[in-house]
């Protein structure tokens, strides 16, 4: 048995309310992880946006697919599905508040923190986390005991408030037909000053892929500032993509920041933030999905976590939304800053799967 986390957002806790309450869904991008859970593992429930622990679910199946909507009315991407059983389920109001002594002075990614400090929220920003066991087994025997004997921790007018808007956020409904602008010149781009912590974290980006094995690609343009920060083994850093693909489709990858490549295929793409736009760092992802609907890449945009609700914003743009490969909200996720430099401290990466990553991105919520 293990424990992991199932995040829900106000509206998709009041979705899974008012369902029959036997199934919890992911999506596709954390199909990774969720084909390793099974019968006896356990999901240690929280809400985002009122940061509280809210319930305690069983799983009683092995992963399977099924497209029919548990969260939102039509196309509900959470098709990656478990049969569960809810031990625990609570009211908002009575849901834990992760600052709580009864959480927070418990928990070893709390416990040691010092007043005032978040940087616990880079923890619970990814679905299907992996929760140590000690600290699984606490949630749930809290949670169980908030069950049987409840306290109540008001809801603020500011909580009331993220709830409402939640809830009661429009979906886009109609289709709209797609067009990608033109991207900005990546030589002109080159020639602006690059901040030198996005340098920093896509050397990092350089480094643990290697250290896992993969072939990495770079802009040609990059490679000098960020060999300053990665020193490469012999042969790990490309001069040339070996992929088969079209002068266009060729021109976008080029530019895209860090690349890991096996065998002749990109295994992961990552756009770091620094002098472009979050927005510009999608539009290259579109632009390669576009160009190549039928490519099964994992896509980051990577971030500092102050632009975290930025990048969400951008990934959900309409204009994205409506794409040949679906929504780039099911297939591009957001990876902090902080998340990569400790993934870079594993001093177990060489024996390690991309599907680490799974462990720390996160996916555009729903509103």
């Amino acid at each position: 048995m293990a424990y992991y986390i199932n995040l829900f957002s106000p509206a998709t806790y009041e979705a899974f309310s008012n369902s029959d309450k036997s199934l919890s869904g992911f999506m596709e991008n954390k199909r990774s992880i969720a084909k390793n859970l099974g019968p006896g593992d356990k999901l240690i429930c929280y809400v985002t946006k009122l940061s509280r622990w809210i319930g305690v679910m069983e799983i009683n199946s092995l992963l399977f697919e099924n497209d029919k909507p548990i969260y939102l009315p039509v196309n509900d991407p959470y098709t990656l599905r478990f049969k569960i059983n809810p031990a625990v389920w609570l009211p908002f109001e009575q849901g834990i508040p992760i600052t709580d002594d009864r959480s927070f002075n418990h928990l070893s990614f709390t416990s040691t923190l010092p007043a005032g400090s978040n940087t616990w929220t880079v923890h619970l920003r990814s679905n299907l986390r992996r929760l140590k066991d000690e600290d699984g087994a606490y949630l749930e025997k809290i949670l169980l005991q908030q069950q049987s004997a409840p306290v109540t921790y008001t809801l603020t007018d500011a909580d009331q408030k993220k709830i409402d808007t939640s809830v009661t956020a429009l979906q886009t409904t109609g289709a709209i037909e797609l067009t990608i602008p033109e991207r900005e010149d990546p030589v002109i781009l080159s020639n602006q000053p690059i901040p030198k912590e996005s340098i920093r974290i896509q050397a990092k980006l350089a480094e643990i892929g290697e250290k896992m094995g993969f072939s990495i690609w770079l802009p040609k343009a990059d490679r000098q500032r960020v060999l300053e920060h990665w020193h490469t083994a012999d042969n790990s850093l490309l001069e040339t993509l070996p992929l088969n693909y079209v002068n266009a489709v060729l021109k976008t990858i080029e530019n895209i920041d860090v690349l890991w490549i096996s065998r002749n295929m990109i295994v992961r793409a990552f756009e770091v933030e620094h002098t472009t736009s979050v927005y510009s760092g999608i539009l290259r992802m579109a632009d390669l999905m576009a160009l190549q609907p039928n490519m099964n890449v994992k896509l980051h945009i990577v971030a500092p976590q102050e632009r975290r609700d930025k990048v969400f914003q951008e990934i959900t743009r309409p204009v994205f939304s409506f794409m040949e490969h679906g929504p780039m909200k099911n297939t591009c996720t957001y990876l902090s800053y902080e998340s990569v430099l400790l993934i870079a401290e594993d001093k177990h990466l060489a024996s390690l799967k991309p599907t680490v990553l799974d462990e720390y991105d996160e996916s555009a919520p729903e509103s």
